[in-house]
């Protein structure tokens, strides 16, 4: 459904042009230093504003509602909204009935009977994001008392290096010109990765990380390490040497996962983000309405190449599968910075 995770678990809410979009976290260790100025700096990374991205500019400013007292977390849950300010409803009254190519509009009404919010793309749109990069956050600072960093950047947009600047920027220019998008690649790395973190068998690192990575909108595949290159490779090729005891290896094909199991070598993972479903050169659907089909043409604000957005978004469910695994083997204590004081022992 909308919670994932064990022991920490994230639970996300709201629409795309609803009152707030939000996430409740239970399982935040209690004692953690946190404000909301801590969420802030991956929200503003998270931000439009770029060339290629949406014309939509939202204030972004979270509010911690519950499981603080006193700047520290309490051990109860950590309810966390963000009011929705900026938004522009009235383009979407006219598409309805006409659901959008490779959005979720059809599969929406199709198992909610008609009831989904549309606007927008409701729940279904990467406006939720933003809540889940405030949990990311709060994953980033648990993971960091362990010594573990994540970071991510976008290695391939249109099918161009992201590093050929010049060239992807032409490529960006051109799609937009006739109102269409590009896809591109996002790639994770995660140092300070401690071994034996996974539960096999459905509860592997890589099931569980693949798993969150795909409830990214827009998201569709995932590899670690070689991935899929791995399939034109010979055994020889692939194996990593393994180099001392410690389990660092020569090479890293496996992406630090090995069996489920993380093996203490770098994590590395890569994410395939589709081009924006939502693009102003005519296509065709269905007006459900009279069963026919219809040309349609989408209007409003969108990104032109929503990976440009993915990098801070992936590195927060990355976090958050790291931050749940730790603390299912205990490596990340459930009460931080010292022992609550018991006084008049054996009084009422």
């Amino acid at each position: 459904m909308n919670t994932f995770g064990r022991l920490f678990r994230t639970s996300i809410m709201g629409e795309s042009h609803g009152e707030c979009v939000g996430v409740l976290l239970d399982g935040v260790p209690a004692g953690l230093a946190l404000t909301e100025a801590d969420l802030l700096p991956d929200l503003e990374r998270r931000k439009s504003g770029a060339r290629g991205t949406t014309a939509r500019r939202e204030e972004d400013a979270p509010h911690i509602m519950s499981g603080l007292f006193n700047g520290r977390t309490t051990g109860a849950p950590v309810l966390i909204l963000i009011g929705n300010k900026d938004v522009d409803s009235g383009k979407y009254e006219a598409l309805k009935d006409t659901p959008r190519p490779g959005h979720a509009d059809m599969t929406a009404y199709q198992k909610f009977g008609g009831f989904a919010d549309y606007r927008g793309g409701g729940h279904f749109s990467g406006r939720l994001t933003a809540a889940l990069v405030c949990a990311g956050a709060i994953a980033k600072k648990m993971l960091g008392m362990a010594g573990t960093q994540v970071k991510a950047e976008v290695v391939e947009i249109g099918g161009l290096k992201s590093r050929s600047r010049k060239a992807v920027d032409e490529a960006m220019d051109a799609a937009i010109r006739v109102g269409d998008s590009l896809g591109g690649i996002v790639e994770c790395r995660a140092t300070g990765v401690m071994a034996g973190l996974g539960e096999p068998f459905f509860d592997s690192a890589e099931s569980l990380l693949a798993h969150a990575a795909l409830s990214i909108p827009a998201v569709k595949g995932v590899e670690f390490g070689a991935g899929f290159a791995s399939a034109r490779m010979r055994g020889s090729e692939c194996n990593d040497a393994i180099l001392d005891a410690l389990g660092r290896t020569a090479t890293n094909n496996s992406g630090g996962i090995n069996g489920g199991i993380t093996s203490g070598n770098e994590l590395v993972f890569r994410v395939a983000v589709k081009p924006t479903a939502s693009i102003a050169k005519e296509g065709r659907t269905v007006n459900l309405r009279t069963g026919k089909q219809a040309p349609i043409t989408v209007q409003g604000r969108h990104d032109a190449c929503v990976a440009l957005r993915v990098p801070v978004i992936l590195e927060a469910t990355t976090a958050i599968v790291l931050a749940d695994l730790m603390l299912i083997e205990q490596r990340i204590p459930r009460v931080l910075g010292g022992k609550a004081e018991i006084t008049g022992k054996g009084k009422r």
